[in-house]
């Protein structure tokens, strides 16, 4: 078996594997089920690493599997406790047969990729244990991708609004961080609740795989506004880059009547961010708030029920989880769950204490794999959308099609909510009113078919206006999408060239409008004239973003400390990623002057004080405090750099509200970052795409495609991926008139047969 995946396979048929130039591996094969089964088999041999340790981490065997340390244990707690595979295999039971066929054939390529290129040694030296491929695991990466950094960012958010107002922090001042949003909150009941697993501090260091996936770009332009007069697609999801191997895994199926290239991610039999033969689609995160707590008053392991004047406690279910534990054996834990979620508490101990839920935590993934499945043989933009409104995650897709037209699609399942709330708030779980409804419609969740200034944006902000319901509570701000969105209107003849141009922007109008607040109250210094004359670009070279980052940090540090303690912000500013996340919720009150969280102070002299103290001392360059260094998930930062698993440190242009987005913070006890992914673009008018990946296709250190495209990433260039012109290995027959349309041909022999 060639680990460079130039070789050929029996499945149905024949199937070729082959890399291109740029090692993006090419899969040609007949039958569609085929395809999937090479897709599986090069994501076991380039990415076999990745997968078998996110797979460890999302079963909550990380310390039975690979290593038996205290912080690993409160990975798979957490996980165990979350339980994300519960009801895997049910779930693969609903998934339409046609698609299933796909989905199993997805698996036998990953085992058969296992197989062949044995345990890594980089595993093998830790003694990991390994597992057969199942398509459970698929369900359960359906679940967790988003969840880490999704789901878990809100949750943290309402989490924090609770630690405030036992803090103290009066009632106005929430209500302007909150937007006005908690109508609901009761601050007398909010006191009285036990937390534990809480934000401030959070107890769980995040050691692993999984990237934290917030911030994103994608858009779309119309053909008469294109100098092809084809709609063309870009996107840049920003997610974690300072790792190695990069997030996504580059592939391309060519089927005789089909093909599909783009962004995959090992383990999911789908490709996220891509195209086939007549559409394109890009993702970004959405903020769909899925993640609701209610507080449940408790004692002798039951909890309090009010209903028709009439009181009852109700026994909880109690779910033990035994995780084995390599060097230290089994320990077992209790999970007690209602339907608000899980307990954080025990509820043996008299008390109030926070149940919560994720609305994508259970009953889902069937319906998101089947869509994933489908999209290698979709046609038509409008009919594109309509599929992609049925994954039951968070995010905002956009669709370009060669039959010209373009939109935009939200996804999620999206809570039924009592009438005026909005779920921001944990209300107290005996009322039965507070229960959730069931779940709103895919229909009603905001989508637009050829908008009338022939684009479209989303860049993780408030998209409610689209829709019949509103998903979305905290977004981020909108700066990067009006400045995606005044670039895009202002001209008429887009090229690939043009907008990777406009994927490197790196002007922040966030920065550009705060130095009109602050500019009166500069010091009349060298870097005070510096700053006031700055344009707001987040260049490497310049120093300027650095001296505007400090003056903002004490400006949010001269507020919010007026309210809370110093070690509570602290943590805030330099262990979470609550600021990096939801930055304009804490900005809004920066900038109103009339703020209640000045309180006697005014802003100018908030202001004069900050910017005394950020620019007292000399700003260093961008590019020298805001680095990456990409490290390798295993031997990071544990072996000699000589080694060559490690990567950099790099320079990171761009800042948290430019397109060229190029955030660095510190979250859950480690360094991680926002920046692009991998770039993406894609013109309707020409086969294939245009990218760029952070890393390469490999997550083996010996292969010479393990950072082979990380040069050009660092540069802002750009390489070509198309369908090749060799034919597939053999015609396909003649499909028969009962076969499903989304995986014609499909052999009979692969129907309902599992791996």
């Amino acid at each position: 078996m060639s680990k460079e995946l130039d070789l050929e396979l029996q499945g149905d048929a024949r199937i070729v594997i082959a890399r291109d130039a740029n090692g993006v591996p090419h899969v040609r094969a007949s039958y569609d089920t085929d395809l999937l089964r090479g897709m599986g088999y090069c994501h076991a041999v380039d990415r076999g690493i990745a997968m078998r340790l996110v797979k460890a981490i999302a079963w909550g065997r990380a310390t039975e599997w690979l290593r038996d340390d205290d912080e690993l244990f409160e990975v798979d707690v957490a996980m165990r406790r979350l339980g994300l595979f519960r009801d895997a295999e049910a779930e693969v039971e609903r998934i339409p047969e046609a698609q299933r066929v796909l989905l199993f054939a997805y698996v036998d390529g990953v085992n058969r990729g296992f197989t062949a290129s044995g345990l890594p040694y980089e595993l093998r030296l830790l003694g990991f244990v390994d597992s057969p491929w199942t398509a459970a695991d698929c369900i359960v990466f359906s679940r967790i991708i988003a969840w880490i950094g999704l789901a878990q960012s809100q949750a943290e958010m309402e989490r924090l609004l609770v630690e405030m107002v036992q803090a103290g922090v009066p009632r106005a001042l929430l209500d302007a961080l909150y937007q006005g949003q908690i109508e609901d909150l009761d601050p007398w009941l909010l006191r009285r609740v036990q937390l534990g697993a809480r934000v401030v501090p959070s107890t769980l260091r995040w050691q692993s795989p999984l990237a934290s996936a917030i911030a994103s770009n994608n858009w779309v332009v119309a053909g008469h506004k294109t100098a092809s007069g084809k709609p063309m697609l870009a996107n840049d999801p920003h997610l974690e880059v300072n790792r190695l191997p990069a997030v996504w895994a580059e592939i391309c199926l060519e089927g005789p009547e089909v093909y599909a290239l783009g962004a995959s991610m090992p383990g999911l039999p789908a490709i996220l961010v891509g195209r086939n033969r007549h559409v394109a689609w890009g993702v970004t995160y959405a903020f769909l708030d899925g993640v609701d707590s209610w507080i449940e008053d408790c004692k002798d392991g039951a909890y309090r029920r009010v209903a028709n004047g009439r009181e009852r406690w109700l026994s909880f279910r109690e779910r033990r989880e035994t995780i084995q534990r390599k060097r230290r054996g089994p320990t077992e834990i209790t999970v007690f769950e209602n339907d608000h979620g899980v307990l954080d508490g025990d509820p043996r101990v008299p008390g109030m204490y926070l149940a919560t839920r994720w609305a994508s935590a259970e009953a889902t993934g069937a319906a998101s794999l089947t869509v994933a499945l489908s999209l290698l043989r979709t046609r038509e933009t409008a009919a594109t959308l309509r599929l992609l409104a049925h994954v039951e995650t968070s995010w905002s897709w956009v669709v370009a099609g060669e039959d010209g037209h373009i939109g935009f699609q939200m996804s999620g399942r999206l809570p039924r909510r009592p009438e005026g709330r909005v779920g921001l708030v944990p209300l107290p779980g005996w009322d039965p009113h507070n229960d959730w409804q069931g779940f709103q419609p895919a229909e009603r969740l905001p989508w637009i078919l050829d908008p009338a200034d022939g684009c479209f944006a989303t860049a993780n902000h408030d998209l409610n206006a689209y829709g019949k319901s509103r998903p979305s509570n905290l977004t981020m701000g909108s700066w990067r999408a009006d400045r995606i969105l005044e670039a895009l209107r202002a001209r008429d003849d887009w090229t690939v060239e043009a907008m990777r141009t406009l994927q490197l922007d790196e002007v922040s109008t966030h920065a550009v409008a705060w130095l009109k607040l602050l500019r009166p109250h500069l010091p009349a210094t060298p870097a005070g004239r510096a700053l006031a004359d700055w344009d707001g670009r987040y260049d490497v070279g310049r120093s300027e973003p650095t001296a505007f980052e400090r003056v903002w940090r004490e400006v949010l540090r001269e507020v919010l400390g007026s309210w809370l303690p110093v070690a509570v912000l602290d943590h805030l500013l330099g262990e979470t990623a609550i600021i990096a996340d939801f930055y304009d919720n804490f900005d809004r009150i920066l900038r109103d002057p009339e703020s209640p969280w000045y309180g006697d102070r005014k802003q100018a002299e908030v202001l004069r004080a900050a910017a005394a103290r950020g620019l007292a001392a000399p700003a260093p360059a961008w590019g020298d405090v805001n680095q990456i260094k990409m490290r390798h998930l295993l031997f990071g930062d544990k072996l000699p750099s000589w080694l060559g698993f490690d990567k950099g440190p790099f320079p990171l242009a761009g800042g948290r509200a430019s397109i060229r987005q190029g955030q660095v913070f510190r979250s859950g006890g480690r360094t991680t970052s926002f920046a692009p992914s991998i770039r993406f673009i894609v013109d309707l008018a020409e086969p294939g795409a245009h990218t760029a990946l952070p890393g390469g296709p490999s997550d083996r250190r010996l292969s010479r495609w393990y950072t082979s495209d990380l040069q050009r990433w660092l540069d802002g260039g750009l390489k070509r991926v198309e369908p090749g012109r060799e034919p597939p290995p053999e015609p396909p027959p003649e499909p028969s008139a009962d076969v499903a349309p989304a995986v014609v041909p499909t052999p009979p022999s692969a129907s309902g047969v599992k791996p």
